[in-house]
């Protein structure tokens, strides 16, 4: 059986249930309305009547974190073989400001019984950055989850991300970016396996 199958966690779990759920859309479009009337904005004005709508419609797609069903298979690699997803483009929302941070991810792992497909990889990126979120909580779930899912030999995740609320406002360091990384089992312990995943998730594509 596949180790996937056996893992009550392998959608979207209770709590993104829970979000959909108790979305009261209605409710939020009022508030949103009243937020931007506090702040000496004319929701009046034709140019704005259908904004409050547009803001909470955005915000709950960018904090919806999208269901998927993971496919696995035999490991056929060679044992020790690193597998690498790079470039997984994601958009996410800082839960400090509620801003969008984008970025790319780059996800590897050594198998050791069983691979996932690889469009999976991407969907599990997604599935963390779709909700309100910090960089490094999105970096060492999406390392957790692959590693106790596939009880790989090693993981490694390396994000790199630039913030908007650090970029457009505050400071406003336009072109900073952020990195992240979680490493685990061989991609930590190992320096040859942890080079390997460094330089082909920095490199030339």
């Amino acid at each position: 059986m596949s180790i996937l199958a056996q893992n009550p966690d392998t959608a979207a779990s209770e709590t993104d249930a829970a979000h959909d759920d108790v979305a009261d859309i209605s409710t939020a479009e009022a508030h949103a309305g009243l937020m931007l009337t506090a702040l000496g904005l004319d929701v009046s004005d034709p140019g704005l009547i259908a904004t409050p709508g547009r803001m909470v419609r955005a915000l709950r797609e960018m904090t919806t974190p999208p269901q998927f069903t993971p496919t696995d298979f035999e490991v056929t690699a060679e044992p020790g073989q690193l597998v690498l997803v790079r470039d997984i483009r994601f958009v996410s929302v800082c839960e400090h400001h509620v801003l969008p941070f984008v970025g790319v991810a780059h996800v590897g792992y050594v198998p050791r019984y069983r691979i996932l497909g690889l469009s999976k990889v991407a969907r599990v990126v997604h599935h963390y950055a779709r909700r309100l979120q910090v960089q490094e909580r999105l970096t060492r779930q999406v390392a957790d989850w692959m590693s106790g899912q596939l009880d790989a030999a090693g993981v490694g995740v390396l994000i790199s991300a630039e913030h908007t609320c650090m970029t457009l406002r505050g400071v406003g360091a336009a072109g900073s970016s952020t990195k992240t990384s979680a490493l685990s089992g061989l991609l930590l312990d190992d320096v040859a396996a942890r080079a390997e995943f460094m330089s082909l998730a920095t490199g030339p594509a």
